[in-house]
């Protein structure tokens, strides 16, 4: 078994190499240090609001899977989602990811591309 870094070291990697790149990131939610699981709430300029999680992919490999409503309206609606998601999972964390391409820097952070 391939040892994993902790959830608060990856969320940790997300925020100063976001900050490194010109993006932003910010804790909306902290979970379980250790394993709790990182639900993303990914931007582009504040816009195109989505959210995927890390997860097992079709290959059986470590992926970034989308989660969540499909179509958000807006932050609102973003908002009430992650929260629902906190209220069974107080484990979760839950992290804004606002820079170009938040999806490949996630997974490229992740270790997960």
């Amino acid at each position: 078994m391939m040892p994993r870094l902790t959830s608060a070291t990856l969320v940790s990697a997300l925020i100063r190499r976001a900050d490194a790149e010109g993006g932003s990131a910010m804790v909306l939610a902290k979970g379980d240090a250790t394993s709790g699981a990182i639900l993303l709430l990914l931007l582009e300029r504040g816009t195109r609001p989505r959210f995927v999680e890390r997860g097992i992919g079709p290959a059986g490999l470590p992926a970034l899977l989308p989660s969540g409503p499909g179509d958000l309206a807006g932050e609102a609606e973003a908002s009430a989602y992650w929260r629902r998601r906190r209220e069974r999972d107080p484990d979760l964390w839950v992290v804004e990811l606002d820079i170009a391409g938040a999806e490949r820097f996630a997974a490229e952070t992740m270790n997960l591309s």
